[in-house]
């Protein structure tokens, strides 16, 4: 497997000319959703709850993950130090090209598509450790902006668990300044954006295991620390337009998920 820069710092990411501008979807005639499901996306930056998976398929992922998770904590990972899922397990990579997720995808991004990531965010019972607000723009060495992220509940994720939580409408505000965090912040990730709730209406993307939800790499979200006895698992899938370009070698783990790559720049691996 080619090696890439897992997340790229800051300075790495200076470096880059990126266009970091939401680009609204234009599609009259979508298959998957409904007009005013992608009216929403436009407006709100983000679609949910779309239910997916029956309760039979949701726990069979499940006693899959389960048995993953034990395996990645049995050699010293943790229940967050299972990312690039898809390069590595046949079974992530089978959720990656689902038609019934990638059909969705295809109504906001076209035709043309691209699942690149795929990480799980599992919080085990009194986990308390948060994920602060954020954009996934800044993370990523994508260019143009046109990358959403689809997050499956393989548990029931609500309020009580720490599910995520939105900005709604925050995409339109374009990039924001962040500030670094580290441990002492508790937090999952490295940024933090201070007073978010300017930009917006806080939602509460509770879901049904099964049930995923859509949002654009421009909006605002997070989720709290989960202090309930119950955990709240969840895989983000990452997906962009096939125009999109990646840089540090992270076109390596694309996979053509939906039309063609006429360009050729995404890896498109075959199945682990």
């Amino acid at each position: 497997m080619a090696q890439f820069s897992i997340i790229p710092t800051e300075d790495e990411l200076k470096t880059l000319e990126r266009d970091l501008r939401f680009h609204p979807t234009v599609n009259p005639s979508p298959s998957a959703l409904a007009n005013a499901q992608v009216e929403h996306f436009n407006e709100c930056g983000f679609i949910a709850p779309i239910t997916i998976f029956d309760t039979n398929e949701i726990t069979a992922i499940r006693n899959y993950f389960d048995g993953l998770l034990a395996e990645v904590i049995a050699a010293g990972g943790d229940s967050y130090s299972i990312s690039s899922a898809h390069l590595k397990y046949g079974p992530v990579f089978d959720l990656l090209k689902e038609p019934r997720i990638t059909n969705v995808v295809a109504d906001l991004l076209g035709e043309n598509v691209i699942g690149w990531g795929s990480h799980f965010f599992c919080k085990l019972p009194n986990d308390g450790k948060a994920v602060a607000w954020h954009q996934d723009a800044s993370y990523w060495p994508l260019s143009p902006s046109k990358a959403v992220t689809v997050w499956l509940a393989i548990d029931d994720a609500d309020r009580e668990n720490a599910c995520v939580k939105f900005i709604s409408g925050s995409h339109h505000v374009g990039h924001l300044t962040y500030r670094p965090s580290d441990s002492a912040d508790h937090n999952v990730l490295s940024q933090s954006i201070d007073s978010a709730e300017q930009y917006g209406e806080v939602i509460w993307d509770e879901l049904k295991a099964g049930q995923v939800s859509i949002h654009s790499d421009l909006l605002l979200h997070g989720s709290e620390a989960n202090e309930s006895s119950r955990r709240r698992c969840g895989l983000t899938l990452r997906y962009c337009s096939a125009d999109v370009r990646a840089a540090m070698k992270w076109n390596e783990k694309g996979v053509l998920v939906r039309g063609r790559d006429a360009s050729g720049h995404w890896s498109n691996h075959t199945r682990p």
